[in-house]
């Protein structure tokens, strides 16, 4: 497949490092098989989706980071109003979401590419957390950045 044109200027060196839909797949489906299984996100993830949902969800995040960095319409969903739902979604999760997910794509992806995914999943999960946060009525005004943390 070729990248629309505005891709191509964007992410010049994840696309020439290879970045494509079976790169996305890759990090998508190794990503969350560790997620499932982590002591930490696995019980949130294991308690939302069931087995037998789990590749309809596994295709939809596989649309999401398409269409996030690829350009592709395929992806259809609205995943606020889903994590809105989750009560017990707080930092600690955001934080190891993104230290596994970091772990994930250095294992996976050239440097470049793995950069794109990092960049633009904390940004993500940043604004999921703004998101959550005026949802439950919290204070906005001095909360700091999520701390990274590193994946055992």
């Amino acid at each position: 497949m070729d990248a629309p044109p505005r891709l191509v200027t964007r992410f010049p060196e994840a696309l020439a490092e290879g970045l494509d839909e079976a790169m996305i797949r890759k990090v998508v489906y190794h990503f969350y098989a560790a997620a499932r299984e982590d002591p930490v996100i696995g019980p949130v993830f294991r308690a939302r989706v069931p087995d037998d949902r789990w590749q309809a969800h596994l295709d939809s995040i596989e649309d999401f980071w398409c269409a996030s960095l690829l350009g592709t319409r395929r992806y259809e969903g609205r995943p606020m109003p889903k994590h809105l739902a989750i009560s017990e979604l707080n930092d600690n999760h955001f934080r190891r979401w993104l230290a596994l997910f970091r772990h994930t794509v250095t294992q996976i992806c050239p440097r470049k590419t793995s950069e794109l995914f990092v960049e633009r999943s904390e940004r993500i999960a940043e604004a999921f957390r703004i998101n959550i946060g005026m949802d439950r009525g919290e204070d906005l005004m001095f909360r700091p950045k999520l701390t990274r943390e590193s994946y055992p």
